[in-house]
């Protein structure tokens, strides 16, 4: 198809051309000509005239092209204004719908860490989401539970985007110290330009690079339990957002923690003896059954020692029954410290009494082991109403499948080995 178009351009500003040169030109001064007189004068006329109508209609179409452009500035300021509110609106949803599938996720955590009164479980199904809500699986987050003991913090559980980062702070940083000191949340957008805290002293005890964290402490009532961290060695990968949600989600933690902590107590309590801390009985003799038909199965020997603290009775009556309550944890922790290496299972057997099991040690070895432990004992001095005191205890031997092959017959002979030791003199050694 010809182009026309490039054609006919040409042919119109010809004919503008030709028309302006009739009408401003050729026109006024045939006019012009038609009056003899005064011909420059009209001419000069004409022309100053469609000057004056030039120039008006000049400064009236920059008016119109000045208040156009004025318009289209105000429009296009207003276009602006609109496009940052609309991306302020859209960051905002984006911002709510994070918020919303956060807290939606809240009632799957509920379920997880309520599924278990575990302590292990409970601490894995919390530490696990934490990760994945607030880190998204980026950095480190740390659990620390509070030590009954010691009352200090002590690692838990952790979760980490390498795999094979080593934490070196099982017991906190200055970070968690801040937390744990001031019980209240903590955030750090970037640590560079934090002056809170000494970094020398965190390079100093930890190696692994921190930008930017959060952290929220365990509370449950007025229990300091713990506290969960994130950390990142991305500066400001944490937001104000993130702690207020770990912080809603650290409060659904203490309790389901605390829950899991008594759960475990009265376990604890319901298989070991509130004195001493040893086994009952009971439960002694459950694991003893379990152990016997194991070391059956796979051909291992089993010895068993009963022991009998010496005299104990005098100890009572001269010191009174406080006194005596003493003197029954020195020996349990003696024994648990001795036996300690060896997986031995250990139940205060009666008043003050106790046995041992050991499974996979033949009967010559676990005498040398009792003897070294009478000696231990006997050696231990215990300050009964500021006055040291010296016990004794006698033991007896006995061993599968070498003395029998039964549970109940094996706490027999050794009892019968024990009450052996007592007339012989006690403070001994013997077996069957």
């Amino acid at each position: 198809m010809p182009n026309t178009l490039g054609k006919s351009f040409p042919l119109k500003i010809t004919g503008y051309a030709i028309l302006f040169l009739l009408f401003y030109f050729i026109l006024p001064v045939y006019l012009a000509g038609l009056f003899h007189a005064n011909r420059l004068i009209l001419l000069i006329l004409f022309y100053f005239v469609n000057s004056v109508i030039i120039a008006i209609l000049f400064n009236k179409n920059s008016s119109k092209n000045y208040a156009l452009d004025s318009s289209i500035q105000d429009i296009q300021e207003k276009m602006n204004l609109l496009t940052v509110e609309y991306l302020k609106i859209q960051e905002n949803n984006i911002a709510l719908n994070e918020k919303r599938r956060r807290y939606a996720s809240l009632e799957n955590l509920l379920e997880d860490i309520n599924q278990s009164l575990d302590l292990d479980t409970v601490a894995d199904s919390f530490s696990e989401r934490v990760f994945s809500l607030l880190g998204n699986n980026k950095g480190v987050c740390a659990l620390y539970l509070v030590d009954s003991q010691t009352q200090r913090l002590t690692i838990f559980k952790t979760r980490r985007e390498d795999p094979e980062l080593v934490i070196k702070s099982k017991e906190g940083d200055i970070f968690d110290f801040w937390v744990l000191r001031h019980a209240s949340p903590l955030l750090i957008e970037d640590i560079k330009n934090d002056f809170r805290f000494d970094l020398d002293k965190l390079k100093s005890i930890d190696a692994r690079p921190i930008s930017s964290l959060i952290s929220a402490p365990l509370v449950s009532g007025n229990k300091f339990l713990g506290l969960v961290r994130l950390d990142n060695q991305i500066s400001w990968y944490f937001s104000q957002d993130d702690l207020r949600f770990l912080t809603a989600i650290s409060d659904l933690g203490a309790l389901a923690l605390e829950n899991s902590e008594l759960f475990q107590r009265a376990q604890s309590l319901a298989i070991h003896d509130a004195l001493t801390l040893l086994y009952t009985k009971g439960y002694f003799s459950e694991r003893l059954k379990e152990e016997f038909i194991r070391c059956a199965r796979q051909s291992l020997p089993l010895s068993m020692l009963m022991l009998d603290i010496d005299l104990f009775k005098n100890y009572n009556d001269k010191f009174g029954h406080t006194a005596g309550d003493i003197v029954l944890r020195e020996i349990s922790r003696i024994i648990r410290d001795s036996l300690n290496n060896f997986s031995a299972i250990i139940s205060r057997f009666g008043g003050e009494e106790f046995c041992c099991v050991i499974a996979g040690m033949e009967k010559n070895i676990a005498g040398c082991i009792a003897e070294g432990l009478r000696e231990k004992i006997a050696k231990e001095k215990i300050i009964l109403r500021r006055l040291e005191s010296h016990v004794t205890v006698s033991i007896g031997v006995a061993s599968f499948p070498l003395d029998s092959a039964d549970e109940d017959e094996l706490t027999q002979l050794a009892d019968k080995a024990l009450y052996k030791a007592k007339q012989m003199g006690r403070n001994r050694v013997c077996s069957i």
